[in-house]
C-alpha cells in the first residue's frame, strides 16, 4: 500500500499557500516597514490610504468575501444550511440598518471575532494534517484549539497592539455608552496583570501540551510534521507581531499570512465548483480562467471597501455583514469530523 502524503495537496502547494507564508508574512512586514509604501498616503476615492495599507485592506475584504464561493457557491454546502446562508444575514442586515447601536455592536463583536477566528483557522488545518497523518481528528482536537487561542489571542492582550483592538469600544461614544466606552481605559489601566497572567498560564499549558502529546504518541498517534511547523511558526510570527509589534506592521504581518491561507484553501476546495458556476468546466484553459474570475471578482469587492467611506451606512452595514458570514460560516463549513473537507 503507497504510503498517504502528510500534506493536505502537494508539499509545494502546502509550503507556498499554507506553511510558508506566516514567516514570509513577518519578514515582508519587516521590508516595508517605515518606507514609503507604508508612510506616504494617497487619495483612494473617499479614503487616504498609504500604498501597503490600501493592498491588505483589499486582501482582507477580498479573502472575506471568497466564503461566499464555498457558502453559497458549493450546492451540496449550501443544501445543508439554507436558513443560516440566506435568512440570517437578510434578518442581521435589516438589524443594522434599523438601530445604530447594533450596528455599532457589530463592529466591535466584528474586530474580536476575528481573532477568535483566526485562531481557529489554524486549527482547522491542524485538524486536516493530523487526519492526513492517518489520526482520529477527534484525538487532541481539544489540546489544539486551545493552544491555537493562546498563540493567536495571548499576544495580542498581553502586548503591544492590545489597544489597537479595544480602542473599537470609543465607538459607543456615539450612542452615549458609559460603560463600553470605558472598557478600553480598564484594558489598559490593568494590562500588566493580564500579560502576567497569560505568560504563566501559557508556559504551564504549553508544557501540559507537549506531556499530552508525548503520551498520545506512546499510545499510537502519529506526529504530523507539517502541523507541528504550521503552529510553531505560526505561533512564534504572533509573538513577536501581536506581543511586540517592534516594526509596526503587526496587521498587516498577521492578516497577510491569514489571507493567503485563506485563498490557498478556497481555491483546493471550491475550483470544480467555480469551473462549473463560471461554466468553464469543458473550455480551453477553463482552469486559468476560472482563478482569474475568481481573483478577480474578490478583489473588485476589496477595492469597493478601500474606496468606498464608512460614512455610508447602508455600505458599512453589508461589509460589516460580509465579515460576520465569513467568521461564523467558517466555523461550520470547514468541518473535519463531519467530513466535508
Amino acid at each position: 500500500m503507497a504510503r498517504r502524503s502528510p500534506y493536505i495537496v502537494s508539499p509545494i502547494y502546502d509550503w507556498v499557500f499554507f506553511l510558508g507564508p506566516p514567516m514570509v508574512a513577518f519578514w515582508l512586514g519587516v521590508v516595508i516597514s517605515r518606507t514609503w509604501l507604508t508612510t506616504d498616503s494617497f487619495q483612494f476615492f473617499d479614503n487616504e490610504l498609504a500604498p501597503a495599507e490600501l493592498f491588505l485592506t483589499v486582501l482582507i475584504h477580498a479573502h472575506l468575501f471568497a466564503v461566499f464561493f464555498r457558502s453559497h457557491g458549493n450546492p451540496k454546502i449550501f443544501k445543508l444550511h439554507p436558513n443560516r446562508f440566506v435568512v440570517v444575514p437578510l434578518v442581521l442586515y435589516l438589524a443594522m440598518m434599523w438601530s445604530l447601536w447594533f450596528l455599532i455592536t457589530v463592529s466591535v463583536v466584528a474586530t474580536f471575532w476575528d481573532v477568535y477566528h483566526s485562531g481557529l483557522q489554524t486549527f482547522g488545518f491542524g485538524r486536516i494534517y493530523d487526519k492526513r497523518a492517518g489520526n482520529d481528528p477527534r484525538i487532541g482536537r481539544r489540546l489544539d484549539l486551545w493552544l491555537n487561542h493562546l498563540l493567536y489571542a495571548g499576544p495580542m492582550v498581553a502586548g503591544a497592539t492590545m489597544m489597537a483592538h479595544f480602542d473599537d469600544f470609543y465607538h459607543y461614544e456615539q450612542v452615549e455608552s458609559a460603560f463600553f466606552t470605558s472598557i478600553p481605559v480598564f484594558m489598559e489601566t490593568n494590562q500588566r496583570y493580564f500579560t502576567w497572567s497569560i505568560l504563566a498560564a501559557g508556559v504551564a499549558f504549553i508544557a501540559y501540551y507537549i506531556y499530552s502529546y508525548a503520551r498520545l504518541e506512546r499510545q499510537g498517534y502519529t506526529i504530523s510534521h507539517p502541523k507541528v511547523i504550521l503552529f510553531s511558526t505560526t505561533g512564534l510570527c504572533s509573538i513577536l507581531t501581536w506581543g511586540f509589534n517592534t516594526f509596526g506592521e503587526a496587521f498587516f504581518i498577521m492578516n497577510f499570512f491569514h489571507a493567503v491561507q485563506y485563498f490557498g484553501i478556497v481555491w483546493w476546495s471550491e475550483k470544480e465548483n467555480m469551473g462549473k458556476m463560471f461554466r468553464l468546466t469543458n473550455v480551453t484553459w477553463g482552469l486559468p480562467l476560472t482563478a482569474m474570475l475568481f481573483v478577480s471578482i474578490v478583489t473588485v469587492y476589496g477595492l469597493a471597501v478601500g474606496g468606498i467611506g464608512a460614512h455610508i451606512k447602508s455600505w458599512w452595514a453589508l461589509v460589516l455583514l460580509c465579515s460576520i458570514m465569513h467568521f461564523w460560516y467558517d466555523g461550520f463549513i470547514w468541518s473535519v469530523r463531519k467530513k466535508q473537507v
